[in-house]
């Protein structure tokens, strides 16, 4: 027994003294790696198509030697997919390890590459879900690592450099991409391939990074990571939520299909300030009294969506998004399913996240 004890306890403490080569003077960051284009090849190095997560994170790391000399690293592999497949329980694995490693007194900041099409999303559900001050950094590329001018080495040194940096601590998840330092909340991908793709459309970036050095030039102030009330650590699976498009002569039995399909909530990206189809309205009203959680986004891309403006919320039983995208409202309205199914409650998390 004393022997397993040993072995126990030798196993757990793998970073509590620099490792052979390792530089104690240096920052700890934990690199997280699930694939994406970043971690993509192609045939041709001047080409489009290539297949995403195809090499290992040792081999992103050995792309970027310079790094080492800004921090300490250790890869994990905890996924290998394209963005476009990301789903719930590589979400549940990630803040899952996050929580653990954000625990560890010889872990200073953690990294996490990912794909580009659904980064901001993963980054507003670790945003809500990781209990830590410590930086948080997701980083991307927009060309693959066989693509002539990769993107993803220099966005992953930097994502390094932002993780390693003090002044990097309690401003919730980060996205380094293109220089620029966003809100996991408020960076979304608005090109489908330009490098500079990622916006804060109603806030715009939080700081840069360049050449090695981190600036911050504000803060975001709604609540994140340690100050919310959302706890995944022993969830295992989310509620169903669905995301419904609106246009004009909206099809009501789009709502419909998704009720009979057992949706606990559904999201509306709506015209203008997150406005229904008549017909929508009238199925919208009805299923908001048999418990379903209806939020009202906006198709737009950027703007809040008004409580009780154009559409009267409290006659529907909506809830407004407030200035949440349809795929991040989706997110917090998951989140708050946990939690309660009172519409005033999770509105007024609509308002304090």
């Amino acid at each position: 027994m004393k022997n397993v004890l040993l072995l126990l306890l030798a196993s757990t403490c793998w970073m509590l003294r620099p490792a052979r080569g390792q530089n104690a003077n240096l920052p700890n960051v934990v690199i997280l790696a699930t694939g994406g284009t970043i971690a993509g090849a192609g045939e041709s190095s001047v080409g489009t198509a290539y297949t995403a997560g195809k090499l290992p994170i040792d081999d992103l790391l050995n792309a970027v030697p310079e790094a080492r000399k800004i921090a300490n690293l250790r890869g994990e592999q905890v996924a290998s997919v394209g963005s476009q497949a990301m789903h719930d329980s590589v979400w549940l694995k990630l803040a899952h390890r996050i929580n653990e490693l954000a625990q560890r007194s010889d872990v200073d900041g953690i990294v996490i590459t990912h794909g580009t099409d659904t980064e901001g999303e993963t980054g507003f559900f670790l945003q809500l879900t990781v209990k830590t001050t410590k930086p948080v950094v997701l980083v991307g590329a927009m060309r693959s690592a066989t693509a002539l001018s990769a993107d993803g080495p220099l966005n992953l040194y930097n994502g390094i450099v932002v993780a390693a940096n003090k002044t990097s601590a309690d401003r919730g998840v980060l996205v380094a991409m293109n220089d620029y330092i966003y809100s996991a909340r408020d960076v979304t991908k608005t090109n489908t391939t330009n490098v500079s793709t990622f916006q804060a459309p109603n806030t715009g970036p939080l700081g840069v990074v360049m050449d090695g050095k981190v600036e911050f030039y504000h803060r975001i102030i709604r609540k994140h990571t340690h100050q919310t009330e959302f706890d995944v650590n022993k969830v295992n699976s989310l509620p169903k939520v669905d995301i419904l498009y609106g246009y004009a002569n909206t099809n009501p039995v789009l709502v419909d299909a998704l009720v009979k399909d057992g949706v606990q909530g559904i999201v509306i990206a709506g015209v203008g300030n997150g406005n229904l189809y008549p017909t929508v309205e009238e199925r919208v009203k009805k299923i908001t009294r048999q418990g379903i959680a209806v939020v009202r986004s906006n198709r737009t891309g950027s703007g809040r969506v008004l409580m009780n403006a154009e559409t009267d919320d409290a006659a529907l039983g909506t809830i407004a998004a407030d200035d949440l995208n349809p795929q991040k409202a989706r997110i917090l309205l998951q989140l708050a399913l946990l939690k309660t199914k009172d519409t005033k409650k999770i509105q007024e998390m609509f308002f304090e996240y």
